[in-house]
């Protein structure tokens, strides 16, 4: 197992392109923070809306507060993890300071072709069993 990640950011689709407060399910923060406290049990992870879990319904001074604050805290992880079954620009913008940060961008994700997720991604996952592989077998 690699020690070196004392740090990860999870983060991914929330809102999406859905009209009003609707968001997707968040389930899938669920099974990763579980992968990731198997294999990194020292690790911290930073998880948004497990912090926020109504942040749709925040009025716009503490949306936008919580917001900036999410990209900062993303800027000082170890490892970011990206969960994309379809677009996000919130995910994309974080993707995107990580990377000018050097931060490893693991993104579990369908899209291959997206450009957020081809250009930004350290390594890409196809889905949820894969990630888990690379993460089980890491030295």
């Amino acid at each position: 197992m690699n020690n070196d990640f004392k740090r990860f950011f999870l983060a991914g689709i929330i809102q999406g392109s859905k009209k009003g407060r609707n968001l997707h399910n968040q389930d899938y923060r669920k099974k990763i923070r579980f992968l990731l406290t198997k294999y990194f049990p020292q690790a911290e992870i930073i998880d948004p809306v497990k912090v926020h879990p109504n942040s749709a319904e925040y009025a716009s001074t503490k949306g936008k507060r919580v917001f900036h604050r999410s990209i900062e805290q993303a800027k000082g992880c170890d490892c970011f993890i990206a969960y994309l079954p379809t677009a996000s620009m919130g995910t994309a913008i974080e993707m995107w300071e990580c990377k000018n940060k050097r931060i490893p961008i693991w993104t579990i994700s369908p899209l291959k072709e997206n450009w957020s997720v081809k250009f930004l991604s350290s390594t890409v996952f196809k889905n949820m069993k894969e990630f888990e592989k690379f993460i089980s077998t890491r030295p």
